[in-house]
């Protein structure tokens, strides 16, 4: 007669519940130090936002701080049914949970070597890949050593070493996202860079705007506000973190410049890090050379001087075949 225990629904869910939490946490862990890593060993090959937590980032610290809990608290309850019951260290559902997670382990660990070996043949082995694999590597790795001593009852006749681990890994939890504030800032800090992002977005928009303007009329607007155009629906914008009016002042018949406050000094990853493309020159115009937007914190000013051998009048452009 069979005497093993059953899997009652406690039993399921808990052990449903506890592989779910753990596997979206390590994804979510992996992908977490992976942007850590894009961030500190940046790829010129590699386009970048201005706003880190704009992408995976925070949804990978909120699912850290939701899961991980949640896994050391399952665990913590399986692991009291079993002190309670011993022979509930048998039932199906936990020794299929424990084997298909030394099996997802042992995958990752073989793909991470396998993935590791191809990019040497290919000779693109760099520092940031190299950190990538050693990541996944202990991971898989820690993972796999410790469901196979759980699998082996060594949690049940250690559960102070299993208090212990379960603190470490929260502490490890903690301290990686709290890494991160100090790698690439806070929340708070990112949206001051969005905000410095679009004013220089909106600068770039006037400056074509401006473009277009003297070439329809052979001169520079007195104002931006001569910029507005209900036609074409243009609205000149104004600074999206305090709502005043970009600065705005001409030098010349051709030249002018724009003024705008900004939070920090252009950002590594800021679309307008580097050399920024300007926006499409009228048909049959060859584009200008682009411009730079690099502006340090407070108010940085940016002259302009339109080439009318680039940008002639419109009245004098030749016709289009």
């Amino acid at each position: 007669m069979d005497n093993k225990p059953k899997v009652t629904p406690k039993d399921f869910f808990l052990w449903a519940g506890a592989m779910i939490a753990l596997y979206a946490s390590v994804v979510a862990f992996l992908s977490l130090i992976f942007s850590y890593l894009d961030y500190a060993f940046p790829d010129a090959l590699t386009y970048y936002t201005g706003d880190p937590y704009s992408g995976g980032v925070s949804y990978a610290m909120a699912t850290l701080i939701v899961l991980v809990p949640t896994f050391l608290v399952l665990m913590r309850l399986v692991h009291r049914d079993i002190e309670r019951e011993p022979a509930r260290a048998e039932v199906w559902i936990r020794r299929w949970a424990l084997y298909l997670t030394l099996f997802a382990a042992g995958a990752a660990m073989a793909g991470d070597l396998i993935t590791l070996i191809m990019y040497f043949f290919n000779g693109d082995v760099t520092l940031r890949f190299l950190l990538k694999v050693l990541v996944v590597f202990l991971v898989a790795g820690g993972g796999f050593l410790h469901f196979l001593a759980d699998l082996r009852g060594y949690w049940e006749r250690e559960p102070a070493r299993a208090r212990l681990v379960g603190y470490a890994t929260g502490a490890l939890v903690l301290v990686t996202i709290t890494a991160g504030f100090f790698i690439i800032g806070t929340p708070w800090q990112a949206r001051l860079y969005r905000y410095d992002d679009q004013k220089v977005s909106d600068l770039q928009n006037i400056q074509y705007q401006l473009t277009s303007y003297w070439q329809a009329k052979q001169e520079l607007p007195a104002t931006l506000a001569d910029l507005d155009d209900p036609l074409s629906g243009f609205i000149v914008p104004s600074d999206p973190q305090t709502g005043a009016a970009y600065e705005y002042s001409m030098g010349g018949k051709t030249s002018f410049e724009l003024c705008a406050t900004f939070n920090a000094p252009t950002q590594p990853y800021s679309t307008y890090a580097r050399m920024t493309e300007p926006m499409a020159a009228p048909y049959g115009m060859k584009a200008a050379p682009a411009d730079t937007w690099s502006h340090a914190a407070g108010r940085a000013c940016f002259s302009r001087t339109i080439d009318p051998e680039r940008y002639p009048p419109l009245n004098k452009q030749a016709p289009t075949p």
